[in-house]
């Protein structure tokens, strides 16, 4: 395999392809420099891609169809099946915004603490803003916390009160395009504890007060009996 060479989409080293989420895209592999028929083999990461007869000798075509999430950072390699280290890699670099959309109404207890979440997941990473009524949100160290990783935001309120009332705003920009998420926060009255305690207090007490009487009054009891 001395002097020969692969090449795909005409790149003879690795490379990164960017695209968006597109229907199809279609990956192609070359030998050059070769004086025989040449076995090609694709690789999706570890895993080989099984070729069609026909779409292995010298020159061999993959389609990725269609493009999605999944697919970013993902690494097509095109080896030589007689020599696997004349290989050419690319890498799918693949671009998207944020899957945002809708709303949702949210019942908390005053008191209670409670979390909204929004998936800010999207290529290149966004920028994510909580707003509240349509401004943005004043954040208090002592009962707001935040929290993102590359796919999730999040915004933990404790002890809401009843000024937390109000439409709170999950909002991701991105350079191709921002999302938005809406949550509707109710806080409730807080519901009365049931005395349980003083409940069971007052039966024992109960109790023993008709024990003890039945016990004061049981010779009479008796008697009638």
């Amino acid at each position: 395999s001395a002097g020969l060479e692969l090449s795909v989409n005409n790149h003879a080293a690795d490379f990164t392809l960017s695209t968006e989420l597109v229907p199809a895209i279609s990956l192609s592999c070359l030998v050059h420099n070769s004086s025989q028929d040449e076995e090609l083999l694709w690789y999706r990461g570890d895993g080989q891609v099984v070729l069609q007869d026909g779409n292995k000798v010298n020159i061999s075509n993959i389609c990725i169809s269609p493009v999605n999430e999944s697919d970013n950072g993902v690494t097509f390699t095109c080896r030589l099946a007689r020599d696997k280290s004349v290989q050419v890699s690319v890498i799918l670099d693949v671009q998207f915004p944020p899957q945002l959309s809708g709303e949702e109404t949210l019942h908390v207890e005053q008191e209670k603490d409670v979390t909204l979440t929004c998936n800010s997941k999207s290529n290149p990473q966004a920028q994510s803003t909580w707003l509240k009524d349509s401004h943005r949100l004043t954040l208090q160290q002592s009962r707001h916390k935040l929290y993102q990783t590359s796919e999730v935001f999040q915004l933990s309120i404790t002890k809401v009160q009843k000024s937390d009332n109000g439409t709170y705003t999950c909002l991701v920009e991105s350079p191709l395009r921002n999302g938005t998420r809406d949550f509707h926060l109710i806080v409730e009255d807080k519901k009365p504890v049931f005395p349980k305690e003083a409940v069971i207090a007052a039966v024992v007490v109960v109790a023993i007060t008709i024990f003890f009487g039945i016990m004061a009054r049981k010779d009479k009891i008796f008697k009638v009996w």
